[in-house]
């Protein structure tokens, strides 16, 4: 019988809607545990890491989850572990746990998008089919992965891209690598590996800015003068900025400042094409760094964790190709 580590953090999944007031709030006694007593085919493991909603989550939190599964994955011979979280960062942890975990055992993040009382309640489900793929033996190097709504997604391109369907889940990019069915679990697609990282913790201050028509360059001038280490702006197309930006950003980059590049598009990657004041080629020639199909929240914490190791521009563009 395999022995699988249950993690919970909170998160919708283990909420419960007041019936006079509509209010979906945290319980104090995780509604999950009723549900995980029904599973008698695996050894589990259960921890209440946190009870916190999503938003409230940190590269803090994230990090020490990391570490804690690492723990107890070495002392406890676990053979897969599952994450239940909340859904609006739930892409953020599981793309840092890929990041910083030094385990290969096969590690499933999952959530709901309805909490435990409400009426077609998603969360017992998905936490089955997380338990079946972390059981997997097929599910191990492929990476820390994400099941909701009987698909299964890597943390790198999955993304939350509605505010309340139970299908938000979705890799825009490339779709999901696997689907959970009745009769089994059942990979169609192999990840490619990106770095893994060995970090004790997170401390640097990375910022996160849009791009949109016409952005005031006094924005960039006031952030020229907020103490921070790196900054990701979410450009248009394949990597192009505001010209009035350029001057700004420049004095950044001056300043030794990394700046990373991603698209605000769902699809594609940013690219040095376009040699006009503020595209991407004039950029890259300036030094931005290009990313390859990173959204902005993704890429921030990989800045964050990269930092930690080196703060050279060529090798930070390197660990951002892949």
């Amino acid at each position: 019988m395999k022995k699988l580590l249950i993690i919970h953090t909170g998160g919708t999944i283990a909420m419960s809607e007041d019936a006079e007031t509509g209010s979906v709030m945290p319980n104090p006694n995780n509604p999950l545990h009723d549900v995980l007593r029904t599973v008698d085919y695996i050894d589990l493991v259960v921890e209440d890491f946190l009870n916190v909603p999503s938003p409230h989550m940190t590269p803090a939190n994230m990090v020490h989850l990391a570490k804690r599964i690492d723990k107890r994955v070495m002392e406890e011979k676990i053979d897969g572990v599952v994450v239940t979280h909340g859904t609006d960062t739930l892409e953020e942890t599981a793309f840092m746990l890929d990041l910083i975990l030094e385990t290969d055992i096969p590690v499933v993040v999952t959530g709901a998008m309805r909490s435990s009382n409400e009426l077609g309640s998603d969360g017992p489900y998905n936490l089955f089919s997380s338990i079946r793929t972390a059981a997997s033996t097929e599910a191990r190097n492929k990476g820390v992965l994400v099941v909701l709504n009987d698909e299964i997604h890597t943390a790198k391109n999955v993304t939350k891209t509605h505010t309340s369907n139970i299908a938000t889940f979705q890799s825009p990019q490339y779709g999901p690598i696997g689907i959970v069915a009745k009769r089994g679990i059942h990979f169609h697609h192999h990840p490619v590996s990106g770095p893994r990282f060995v970090v004790p913790s997170v401390h640097k201050k990375v910022l996160l800015l849009k791009a949109a028509a016409g952005m005031e360059p006094e924005l960039i001038d006031a952030i020229c003068q907020t103490p921070l280490d790196g900054l990701i702006i979410e450009a248009f197309g394949q990597g192009n900025l505001p010209p009035a930006t350029v001057s700004s950003f420049r004095t950044l980059i001056e300043k030794g400042i990394p700046i990373v590049l991603v698209s605000r598009c769902f699809n594609g990657v940013v690219q040095d094409i376009y040699g006009y004041d503020g595209g991407g080629k004039k950029l890259k020639e300036m030094g931005m760094i290009f990313t390859n199909g990173l959204n902005g929240q993704k890429a921030r914490l990989k800045l964050m964790v990269a930092l930690e190791k080196t703060s050279d521009r060529e090798r930070l563009q390197e660990i951002f190709n892949h």
